[in-house]
């Protein structure tokens, strides 16, 4: 028996366009959160609302990445990535809010794990894609 990679399963199903579309966007968007951050400290203070708005709005790729791993079978091989994606992004979200000064200045580096668990989760869904299809056996 062959085995193969969990993210493998249903190749000939394909990966959803809205799911690769949102295991794009994520290390776009924090990318964008790390230059608007920057930008802000050193440069134009408005920028802070551009990074709290981006950091809203992360939400939705966050959300459909780990609803498409719970809900679409072939997706549950990239359930412990998303998992562990939303779960630095929820931990992000609390870093922000807070008003100490201790949790705030872990924010940066959770942020970095944030993103590095992105782009592993990214690697892994270009993978899946760049899988040939299984030959189907004619009879």
């Amino acid at each position: 028996m062959e085995k193969s990679h969990d993210t493998f399963t249903d190749l000939t199903r394909g990966t959803p366009v809205w799911f690769t579309l949102s295991a794009r966007a994520l290390p776009l968007g924090l990318f964008t959160q790390f230059l608007s951050a920057g930008s802000a400290l050193f440069r134009d203070q408005t920028l802070w609302g551009l990074h709290g708005a981006v950091g809203v709005a992360l939400s939705a790729p966050v959300l459909a990445l780990l609803a498409g791993t719970a809900l679409i079978p072939r997706l549950r091989g990239f359930g412990w990535w998303a998992g562990l994606t939303c779960g630095l992004y929820v931990t992000q979200i609390g870093l922000a809010a807070g008003g100490n000064p201790l949790p705030l200045s872990l924010h940066p580096m959770n942020g970095a794990l944030l993103l590095t668990a992105s782009l592993f989760l990214l690697a892994k869904v270009e993978r899946r894609r760049a899988q040939p299809l299984p030959e189907r056996i004619l009879s």
